[in-house]
């Protein structure tokens, strides 16, 4: 609930900053003589940038347990199952939160968790991991995953991104706006709305500043992962059973995951600036060097 709260107030107060920069620069006043509702696009940009956000970050679990065919094990039907239930349980505590969901589904090397609270999450992993990997290494995995819900990474990765989305809101519509009104001096603006001007202009920011903050987004998201992996060696009392995951997964193709849970996936991204995973040689270096046990 606390991150929930820190959640709203800091997409609130993106928009009050806006709103002052505005004022200061003196766009408020050029555009309220001009016909635009500075006010009104502030409450725009708050709604479609906060509102995207948590809905995603509210229906992220059954959307998980959807698209990658999650089935969670209410009663375990194995000695394997009862493992990674009692996995999950012993890590949990000892993170001091509740017991989340616990799930399987068929699928690559992968693993995930998501959840809009820290104490009603989910974690799942695949087929294909339980397959490839020692029960010492999928240990150090589930400890990745709990690791992530300890520290809330669900909810502060959809603030930043609520914040992104806002910022990219405003500030595309802004500039559409400036550009319309220069291209269409004389013109009556009343009786015809925004030009050709403002909506290409708006298109156009738009993609671009919303590449500019996917990038800002996945750099925080390989930041979590860094601290996911010490989290482990942490939960496990050791860093080497997640040094050896690691390397481990180095030498697997890892499962895609849906794009509402990748950035809580054990491994995965496209690309150095769009990837919300570092690569493995960096996460075992940066655990190696790190103080974890």
């Amino acid at each position: 609930m606390k991150r929930i709260f820190l959640f709203l107030l800091t997409n609130v107060l993106v928009v009050v900053v806006l709103g002052i920069v505005a004022n200061l620069l003196g766009l408020n006043r050029f555009m309220t003589s001009n016909g635009l509702n500075l006010g009104a696009l502030l409450g725009f940009a708050l709604v479609m940038g906060f509102g995207g956000a948590i809905i995603s970050l509210l229906i992220s679990k059954p959307m998980a347990k959807w698209t990658s065919g999650v089935r969670v094990i209410d009663q375990p039907q194995n000695a394997d199952e009862a493992w990674i239930v009692d996995t999950v349980r012993r890590f949990a505590d000892k993170a001091g939160i509740q017991m989340p969901e616990v799930g399987v589904y068929e699928g690559e090397p992968n693993a995930f968790a998501t959840g809009a609270f820290k104490n009603s999450a989910l974690v799942a992993v695949s087929t294909g991991l339980l397959r490839g990997m020692t029960r010492e290494e999928v240990e150090a995995v589930i400890a990745h995953e709990v690791a992530h819900i300890a520290n809330g990474d669900m909810v502060t990765m959809t603030l930043i991104q609520g914040v992104m989305n806002t910022f990219v809101v405003f500030v595309s519509r802004v500039v559409g706006y400036l550009v319309d009104s220069f291209l269409r001096k004389g013109d009556d603006r009343e009786s015809s709305g925004p030009g050709i001007g403002y909506w290409v202009t708006t298109i156009v920011m738009d993609l671009a500043l919303g590449f500019a903050a996917a990038i800002v987004v996945a750099w925080f998201s390989r930041q979590r992962e860094y601290r996911a992996d010490v989290g482990a060696a942490q939960l496990m009392g050791r860093k080497q059973p997640m040094v050896n995951a690691l390397a481990r997964l180095g030498g697997m193709a890892a499962g895609e995951l849906p794009k509402t849970v990748a950035a809580m996936g054990i491994a995965g991204g496209i690309g150095h600036l769009f990837s919300t995973h570092p690569p493995i040689e960096a996460r075992i270096a940066a655990l190696q060097a790190s103080d974890a046990a």
